[in-house]
């Protein structure tokens, strides 16, 4: 592989956006491209460096990655190009197949505050492979040593960016929080998140009915933010916020594992077989298929 592609893949990751490769891994019959032929689409659809083959066998491909990057799964795309009506519309005597893999940009957590919970928020953040950006006046390098930015002179939040992998966590607190939720409903972010009591959101959100916010709208903000882990430590509420961006990037139910899986009983259970002793009862007989299990 030319070093042109390995420098373009390095200035797009450089860049943090997103972008797919589409490489050739089969081919049968005549075809233009040979296996391992590879391209890079980016966002906009548009090829930026290589070639998978021409013509209709192209858009083909174009329109798997833009779907991959929507939905940031890879996918096989079977090409038949020797039939012109079923096919990908150009008879070349051959069929091919074209991996399609999507590079997502890092998702971007952004913090609005200052105080333990959102600096434990950076420290779990960073762990899962969030960016970091914090914007609050109070915000200091020693408190945010993770932090890829600091906003600390932004009173009227117009540096604070939401874009598309942008998730926000509001932990300010105090009478600001309106504003900075208003403009993060301006972005398109997957994930608001809004700390506060109960009493505090409620005048948030009633100022932002009163300003002409949607209902709908508002329910995009998760107020109280994060998932039902009974936590009252700044720690324990820090988690459950991470916990629940995560469940929203990777499409996760947040219900228990045990729950979802029904795992138990492993074995199945045959209680005509149970012989009780003295002491208890043969273990062998009430589980017949331990063995097997354990090899499993």
């Amino acid at each position: 592989m030319s070093n042109e592609y390995f420098e373009k893949l390095a200035e797009l990751n450089a860049a943090e956006v997103p972008f797919a490769v589409a490489t050739v891994i089969k081919i049968t019959g005549s075809v233009s491209a040979k296996t391992g032929a590879k391209s890079i689409i980016d966002g906009n659809g548009e090829t930026l460096f290589g070639w998978v083959g021409g013509g209709c066998a192209e858009e083909a491909v174009r329109e798997a990655a833009l779907e991959s990057l929507r939905d940031g799964q890879t996918r096989i795309v079977p090409l038949d190009l020797d039939d012109e009506i079923l096919g990908v519309g150009m008879p070349c005597g051959g069929t091919m197949e074209v991996y399609v893999e999507p590079y997502m940009p890092r998702p971007e957590l952004m913090i609005v505050g200052h105080g333990r919970i959102a600096e434990v928020l950076a420290q779990l953040a960073h762990t899962v492979h969030f960016s970091i950006t914090v914007n609050d006046s109070g915000a200091t390098r020693e408190a945010f040593p993770l932090a890829e930015r600091l906003i600390t002179s932004d009173l009227d939040f117009s540096q604070m960016q939401v874009g598309p992998f942008t998730y926000v966590v509001v932990v300010t607190q105090h009478k600001g929080d309106q504003h900075s939720i208003k403009k993060a409903l301006e972005g398109q972010g997957p994930y608001i998140g809004l700390v506060a009591s109960t009493k505090r959101a409620k005048l948030v959100f009633e100022y932002l009915l009163d300003e002409g916010v949607a209902p709908e709208e508002l329910k995009r903000v998760h107020s109280p933010a994060g998932l039902d882990f009974s936590g009252t430590t700044p720690e324990e509420i820090a988690l459950s916020i991470i916990g629940e961006m995560v469940s929203i990037r990777r499409g996760g139910s947040g219900k228990s594992m045990m729950e979802l899986r029904q795992v138990f009983p492993v074995w199945n259970f045959d209680q005509r077989r149970l012989k009780i002793k003295k002491c208890g009862f043969v273990f062998g007989s009430l589980f017949p298929e331990r063995k097997k299990f354990y090899k499993d």
